[in-house]
């Protein structure tokens, strides 16, 4: 159920990634505050679709006890040209086939050094393009 909902998310299908979860779910970025409830997550989840050209989670590995999903992940989030690539360690937990529970949690300096290589990326390839056109 986990990677069923993490390709729904790669898919940028929110529709289907949300029927993977409970009404009660809470989704929280550690340390940022959670969204609590179906309505809160999906307002996250669209609101980063819609600000994201493409999304991956690559699962390194994943490990089950009882409801309790653990996923050790190298996440990759696109806008445009920018791209950021950082490691994640997701707790997932699941009751009555829903997700009730989706806890990230990620080094803040990784990812602000992974969004710095992105932006850099994507200059770099702004830059060329301009330099292309200007020489036709």
């Amino acid at each position: 159920m986990v990677t069923d909902f993490l390709a729904a998310l790669e898919d940028l299908d929110i529709d289907r990634a949300l029927a993977y979860a409970a009404p009660g779910i809470v989704y929280q970025n550690v340390p940022l505050p959670p969204a609590r409830g179906l309505p809160a997550v999906e307002r996250t989840l669209r609101g980063m679709a819609r600000h994201g050209t493409g999304f991956e989670a690559r699962v390194h590995t994943i490990a089950a006890n009882g409801p309790a999903v653990l996923t050790e992940r190298t996440d990759v989030l696109e806008r445009g040209a920018w791209r950021a690539e950082f490691w994640v360690c997701g707790t997932f937990e699941v009751h009555d086939d829903r997700i009730t529970l989706w806890r990230d949690y990620f080094d803040w300096t990784t990812f602000l050094a992974a969004s710095a290589k992105g932006l850099a990326g994507a200059l770099v390839s702004a830059l060329g393009a301009r330099s292309r056109a200007t020489a036709r």
